[in-house]
């Protein structure tokens, strides 16, 4: 070993034993060592800094953005809402139909990018489902590694042995030659996961965290607004249908007030904002705030206007909370609104929004507060579409917004756009599955057309990005050089060859296996295949058996990157959402590699005889 080689694995211990400590940052470490590395003049300064024009980085930081596209057009929260709907309250469930569509689509398309998308989704359910993202998040990252094993095009090593053996005069491998070994270990990898999962659950973590910020539930506690909530559906004959709603005002009680309107459009169902001038139609459901009892005299007038109880789908319309939310404002004393009535303050016509809640000091006041003159430090309730809420931070001088709540996180504020979001989606998963453009080429040209058509606006696509986990990958990628030039990866294969080249073939595989998956943790997996798809081939032409199953080993092992949060980008990725250490990846990572290397050597020979 000469003494450069042993100065670069020296760092690298280094920097592992950081990472491990968690001490400083790991985007930090990365720093440190890309400075290291040319300082001791083991590789240049372009060398070093190479990774900041990797096409690989900017793809993933291209798909960061795609990412948070999916989120602001509403297109995650369905497929959230698709993956808590199917497993109909069950953890268990969630995880694998997370980690079969993960997988699913990480065979057709680059698994940083499919990882990437589903981030913010997982997100997302963890919120919902009360569960700390760790518990999900290493689950999605194994996903995104085996969706390599499915397919010829799930990821670049695959194609590199594939290259390698059409090379040496070989018959390459087919489409789904692949699949069989990526299902089953797929198949495994569910069954490990929901097992090791426990093992990522932390005191300060766990189910139990509470959100320090409040929710909408919490408003309909403090403001008593729990059995004030009605669904009307107007009926055939009312005398409500064909009027404006400020004119059926005066066929309904005083106290009712119009919260919204659902209405049919064939499949599907809006919500409508309660403008004055709005017509009403036979079948239109009323969202109603009534804030008196109910009584012999409101039930006779219900009938006489035809409007039909319906059943409430969540307490106090909640269940509408991605399209009308809430907030609390406080009147300051130099406020213009202190001596007005509510009605006065003309809330609904000026500021399109609906006060169904009054609070004086701790205490809501009870009944119609519609008539209620507003004193200096009195708190709403209000109620409304949420572009409407947001805009109440430009009326500073009449109130001051105090809570918004927790449900304001998972608003797509550019909703309307979710056709096209999809259809750019659909376009850079083309152009990927095609290789009709290089993949960074397709995410930034997805980029520039979610732009085009405001899926996406330019500070919310910088924001998107997670810095910490792109300078982590960036400084990392120089020791791939490092190793390369001081002769480090050559040591590592001339030993393999040395030690295991007269085995039985079996043997041979499965070091053939552990070489790889550790040069793997500190080499891009496309670079770990490159160099050593020739040795795989190499050892089968000695032992004079068949090359496929040697090269197979060396693409699996190329994905099996489960060990270290530095292993693949896609681990890395996950870091930071998970709040997971490096040790995180070392407990469950190395087993799993080890399960992954025994069902290897058991079924390459088997499927792919020697």
């Amino acid at each position: 070993m000469n003494p450069q080689l042993a100065l670069v694995l020296g760092l690298l211990g280094g920097c592992i034993a950081m990472f491990i400590a968690n001490r400083p940052r790991m985007d930090v470490v990365a720093l440190l060592a890309m400075i290291a590395l040319p300082l001791a003049g083991i590789i240049t300064v372009p060398e070093a800094m190479a990774g900041f024009s990797d096409p690989n980085v900017i793809l993933i930081a291209a798909l960061f953005i795609v990412g948070e596209s999916l989120v602001r057009t509403g297109v995650a929260n369905h497929i959230g809402d698709l993956l808590l709907k199917h497993s109909a309250g069950s953890e268990t469930k969630l995880l694998i139909l997370l980690m079969l569509a993960v997988a699913g689509l990480g065979s057709l398309m680059s698994s940083t990018g499919v990882v990437a998308i589903f981030i913010p989704v997982v997100l997302l359910v963890a919120s919902r489902r009360k569960l700390a993202p760790g518990r999900l998040m290493m689950p999605l990252a194994y996903a995104g590694l085996i969706s390599g094993m499915l397919t010829l095009v799930g990821t670049a090593p695959n194609l590199v042995v594939d290259s390698a053996l059409r090379h040496a005069g070989h018959a390459g491998f087919g489409f789904f030659s692949f699949t069989p070994f990526g299902a089953v270990i797929l198949a495994i990898g569910i069954g490990y996961l929901l097992i090791a999962r426990r093992w990522l659950d932390r005191p300060d973590e766990g189910r139990g965290i509470e959100n320090p910020r409040r929710q909408m539930m919490d408003f309909v506690q403090d403001y008593r607004l729990a059995e004030r909530e009605y669904r009307m559906r107007i009926g055939k004959g009312s005398p409500l249908i064909d009027q404006t709603l400020e004119s059926a005002g005066k066929s309904r009680r005083s106290e009712g007030n119009v919260v919204a309107i659902e209405r049919k459009h064939g499949n599907r169902v809006d919500l409508m904002e309660p403008r004055a001038g709005l017509q009403l139609l036979e079948g239109d459901v009323l969202l109603i705030d009534i804030a008196t009892p109910p009584d012999e005299a409101r039930s006779k007038e219900l009938d006489e206007l035809k409007l039909e109880p319906l059943h409430l789908r969540g307490r106090y319309f909640t269940d509408r909370s991605r399209e009308i939310g809430m907030a609390e404002v406080l009147i300051p004393p130099d406020s213009k609104l202190v001596g007005r009535t509510i009605v006065e303050a003309t809330f609904r016509t000026r500021l399109r929004l609906n006060v169904i809640g009054l609070r004086r000091g701790r205490e809501a006041v009870d009944g119609v507060v519609a008539e209620e003159k507003l004193r200096a430090g009195d708190t709403l309730l209000v109620i409304g579409r949420w572009k409407h809420i947001m805009n109440l931070q430009k009326h500073p001088h009449d109130f001051v917004v105090l809570t918004l709540p927790t449900e304001m996180d998972e608003v797509a504020p550019a909703a309307s756009k979710a056709p096209w979001a999809l259809a750019c989606l659909a376009v850079m998963v083309l152009l990927m599955v095609t290789g009709w453009v290089p993949n960074v080429i397709a995410a930034l040209l997805t980029c520039l057309l979610l732009g085009a058509t405001r899926c996406i606006n330019l500070d919310s696509a910088y924001r998107a990005v997670q810095w910490p986990s792109l300078i982590l990958i960036v400084g990392m990628i120089p020791f791939s050089t490092a190793l390369q030039k001081t002769g480090g990866v050559d040591l590592a294969v001339n030993g393999l060859l040395q030690i295991f080249g007269d085995a039985e073939p079996r043997l041979l595989l499965a070091a053939l296996f552990a070489l790889t998956s550790i040069i793997g943790m500190f080499v891009s997996n496309t670079a770990t295949a490159v160099l050593m798809a020739p040795i795989a081939l190499s050892a089968a032409q000695v032992l004079g058996v068949s090359p496929h199953p040697f090269a197979m080993t060396v693409a699996l092992a190329s994905s099996a990157a489960f060990m270290t949060p530095v292993s693949s980008p896609v681990n890395t990725l996950v870091m930071v959402p998970g709040k997971y250490r490096f040790g995180d990846f070392v407990k469950i990572g190395v087993p799993f590699t080890l399960l992954v290397m025994i069902l290897t050597v058991l079924l390459v020979p088997w499927l792919l005889p020697l």
